[in-house]
């Protein structure tokens, strides 16, 4: 595979981790109480502070020349 490509997995998989955070701070704050809402709450932020690390070091790892 080639690095454009191993760049491109990794973008959509940060997107699809931005997604999973949106669904669980919903879900965290319109569905859930006590304990369970502050866990999922956690998980939701966790998802996405390391969704946008991956999408800053695929942004600034520059373009690829092959």
């Amino acid at each position: 595979m080639s690095t454009g490509l191993i760049k491109m997995w990794f973008a959509l998989g940060s997107m699809g981790l931005m997604f999973l955070a949106v669904i669980t701070i919903m879900l965290s704050r319109y569905k859930l109480k006590g304990v369970f809402k502050w866990i999922t709450a956690f998980v939701a932020y966790s998802f996405m502070i390391i969704a946008g690390i991956v999408i800053v070091f695929v942004v600034f790892s520059g373009p690829v020349n092959e």
